[in-house]
């Protein structure tokens, strides 16, 4: 028997243990045995005898423990806690502040899907349903964008004031403290549909629910503090705001200069043990209208009046708005959104240390407490923000492209516009699906921190999309802003989500994979916390157990990454009906590859790997993908496999199949280490890229779903304010979707006959009289194509203004500054003429 056939059995055992994950004793039995029964057979006698020699001394140097540990993991563990990069204090609270759910999963090459089926479907209670279909469609109504955007730059008084009565601030406030009590999916679902008529309502009730004095003293805050402060933000006689950003310090938040210094002061009249505090925020949420300021602020006791600790660290604290030395700035104006946004200042201002969030025992502990919150706030108001806008614009659009027509057609029917809104319907479906699991991850516990910055990062993201490709479908009807418009606003608005709650370019190149790759590996941060073990014998049985465990695990998704891509992810254990296991496989396939191709960045790049950000992003990219792909395929479950949605589930996960291939081949094709870059491109595309973006057919389906009435898109709906009333044109351009369906085919046989006629009238009411008289429609018909031309004109209708009307109420303040700065220039003995900033100040 030939040489090869030895070779040939110890490969396939071993590959075939590798893919399935067989423990080292069962392998090496395998092994053995394989290689026994072929010298049995009659193969080649010295090429069977070595390999069994050598499998036979493997098995004894892996099997014995002692000796392993000698020979390979005492050495490794040396070499690896020297390798190993130093974590910041910031990167060590960052890791483990946060919790991991099934997105641990998708880095293990082999998910274990029972985990995701097994989270429950998100429901709300009934009260949490009846605040969505009472106060919050209420408040819905009362909206006028229009009137918030350009008239007052506010919401009305009114709304002011119904969103405090109705606690809409405290929502996420315990009940037994005066709140709602809702869960983070109430709150997400009240956001999405407060959305979907004005961001700047959203947000103004999304931030007290969001990261804010609210949400820190429920984690954090003293007895006393909830007692106090608690019932009176539920019920609105506290606005919060949190002071987190400045000048100096914005994605870098451990870098913030404002300090404050232990020392005594006066308070309520009596001399107390507090800080001082200087600060200069900016860009901070409800400043102008707040009430209490909750302040990230770094600690220092020179004096030692708290111990012998010189810097505490970074600490958090809630400053009442009339202290003395607090200035609220005047007021930030982010692309043309008018919600409440300004600068905080302060110098020496003097709290006492019961204002520390959590008491004195939490000074020095705000970097860890923001982060946990940060993942929590994260995962909602952004996000749900994003759906509710994506949601609206995905049906109103599809209503808009079957009702205005050009060349006698629905301009949805075009090839070209076909395209964009097959690119709105899947991206509409995935964000709501991708919202909805971040803010159910967060009602079942967790502290999603991996999932939050996916979610944030690609809602966002996808929803500048719909906003754009929504923006060319409706042309002059986006464009021009006015009452009628519904678009307009919340496109200008959409650079504000990419940029806060950490920017989007940092989120992706530091934050998704560099979390990710530590905290969601199942090995990884083991083996760091095993270097940081005293006890020498419980570190080296640690680190040994993690180690091979690690090994283990790397070399079967080689394997499997290998496999399942020359068989085009076709075999294999998968969950789901006939229609998803699909879907399920090649989930397995690129779980692999990107565990692969991880785990040999880190063992190659090492701590250089945090600064190669193209490379993390990319590898980011693949992680959120696989997420999102997860989190879409768990709503269709859920929602019991609906047969209309498979057009939109099928866009979605097709888009991101192509996005996981480009980002993967992106990552190697650009390596550092090229030698390990081609080998990994063997292993993770031997036979090229295959996924391919989704296709015209596809997007021609779930555009259909959108400009046609049916069960897909009343889902697509469901949750947002689409009520036909006068303060909402989106919604009654929605409502007219059916009624002009059933009159088309009426309309075409009257444009038929007049266009074979010789009738004069020019007038289209007279037409239709005309048809009456000559039999073409009926007196009923005439009727549905009246109603049919007014939908039409109120769906294309746009606003125009007098000159006085869109002029700034500062404009005669900043004429008449400029004909006295003219005067001074013609007479030298007059002060110097008004600057910009002079005149910037007095119109505002």
């Amino acid at each position: 028997m030939s040489v090869v056939y030895p070779l040939l059995v110890a490969l396939l055992v071993t590959g075939l243990a590798a893919y399935m994950r067989w423990r080292l004793p069962v392998y090496f039995i395998a092994l053995l045995g394989a290689l026994a029964l072929t010298w049995v057979l009659g193969g080649h006698v010295a090429t069977t005898l070595t390999l069994l020699v050598i499998g036979a001394l493997a098995a004894v140097v892996l099997l014995v423990a002692p000796l392993r540990k000698s020979i390979i993991s005492a050495p490794a563990l040396r070499i690896f806690a020297k390798i190993l990069p130093p974590l910041s204090e910031t990167e060590r609270v960052a890791l483990e502040a946060g919790t991991v759910g099934f997105e641990g999963e998708l880095f293990s090459g082999r998910p274990n899907w029972d985990m995701l089926f097994a989270q429950p479907k998100p429901e709300l209670t009934a009260d949490e349903q009846a605040f969505l279909d009472g106060p919050v469609e209420d408040v819905c109504r009362m909206t006028n964008d229009w009137e918030i955007t350009h008239i007052r730059a506010d919401l009305s008084p009114e709304i002011w004031d119904y969103i405090k009565r109705n606690k809409f601030f405290g929502m996420i406030v315990p009940k037994e403290y005066g709140g709602l009590g809702f869960t983070a999916l109430a709150n997400h679902k009240v956001i999405q549909k407060l959305a979907s008529v004005s961001s700047v309502l959203s947000s103004t009730v999304g931030v007290p629910n969001s990261l804010g004095p609210a949400e820190l003293l429920m984690h954090y805050g003293t007895k006393e503090q909830k007692d106090y402060y608690l019932p009176r933000l539920a019920d609105g006689r506290e606005v919060p705001c949190f002071g987190l950003t400045g000048p100096w310090a914005g994605s870098d938040a451990t870098s913030i200069p404002d300090y404050g210094v232990v020392t005594r002061g006066e308070w309520n009249g009596e001399q107390v043990l507090g800080v001082k505090l200087t600060f200069d925020k900016r860009y901070i949420t409800l400043a102008p209208v707040s009430t209490l300021i909750g302040l990230a602020f770094r600690m220092y006791d020179p004096d030692g009046l708290l111990g012998q600790t010189k810097d505490i660290g970074i600490t958090l604290a809630l400053v009442p708005r009339d202290t003395a030395g607090v200035e609220i700035g005047r007021r930030h104006f982010p692309l043309n959104s008018p919600f409440q946004n300004g600068p905080i200042h302060g110098r020496e201002v003097f709290v006492p240390l019961s204002q520390l969030i959590g008491g004195p025992e939490f000074a020095g502990k705000g970097w860890q407490m923001l982060v946990e919150c940060l993942s929590i706030g994260r995962s909602i108001t952004l996000p749900s923000t994003a759906s509710g806008g994506a949601k609206l614009a995905a049906v109103v659009t599809g209503s808009y492209a079957r009702i205005r027509k050009q060349f006698g057609l629905s301009i949805g029917r075009f090839e070209g516009v076909e395209e964009a809104l097959g690119r709105i319907a899947g991206h509409a479906y995935t964000i709501s699906a991708l919202a909805e699991a971040s803010a159910a991850a967060v009602t079942r516990g967790e502290l999603p921190a991996v999932p939050s910055t996916i979610s944030k990062y690609h809602c966002t993201e996808m929803a500048r999309q719909v906003g754009q490709d929504a923006m060319d479908i409706h042309g002059g009807k986006g464009i021009i802003l006015g009452p009628r418009n519904y678009l307009g606003r919340a496109w200008q608005a959409a650079p504000i989500a990419i940029t806060v709650e950490g920017a989007n370019i940092m989120t992706r190149t530091l934050m998704i994979f560099g979390q990710g790759a530590i905290l969601c590996h199942p090995w990884v941060l083991k083996e760091m916390k095993a270097t940081q073990i005293t006890d020498p014998r419980e570190r080296l049985d640690t680190f040994d157990a993690a180690l091979f465990g690690h090994i283990g695990m790397a070399i079967s998704n080689a394997v499997r990454s290998f496999w399942m891509a020359l068989t085009g992810s076709r075999f294999g254990a998968a969950p789901g009906d006939a229609y998803t296991r699909r879907y399920f496989r090649r989930l397995n396939r690129y779980s692999a590859a990107l565990a692969l191709v991880a785990d040999s960045s880190m063992s190659l790049l090492g701590g250089k790997l945090k600064f190669k950000e193209n490379l993390s992003g990319r590898l980011g990219d693949v992680l959120s993908h696989l997420y999102i792909a997860s989190a879409v395929l768990k709503r269709f479950h859920d929602e019991g496999t609906p047969e209309a949605d498979k057009p939109l589930l099928a866009w979605s996960f097709h888009n991101s199949c192509f996005e996981i291939e480009k980002a993967m081949s992106n990552a190697l094709r650009n390596f550092p280490v090229r030698w390990a870059g081609y080998l990994l491109w063997i292993l993770v595309f031997p036979l090229g890229r295959r996924a391919q973006y989704p296709s015209d057919r596809l997007s021609h389906k779930a555009a259909s779903l959108l400009m046609t009435p049916n069960e897909s898109r009343d889902r697509m709906g469901r949750g947002v304010h689409t009520t036909p009333h006068a303060n909402n044109p989106a919604g009654r351009i929605i409502s007219y979707l059916e009624a002009v369906v059933l009159a088309e085919p009426v309309e075409r046989k009257f444009v038929k006959a007049l266009k074979n006629s010789d009738i004069e009238a020019l007038d289209f009411a007279a037409q239709l009289d005309e048809g009456v008289r000559e039999g073409w429609i009926t007196a009923e018909e005439r009727d549905q194509l009246r109603a049919l031309r007014e939908m039409t004109i109120d769906t294309i209708a746009v606003d125009d203004f007098d000159t006085e009307e869109l002029r700034s109420a500062g404009y005669a303040r900043f004429a008449a500054l400029n004909s006295q700065a003219a005067a001074n220039d013609s007479n030298p003995m007059l002060s110097s003429p008004a600057t910009d900033t002079d005149i910037g100040r007095n119109i505002a």
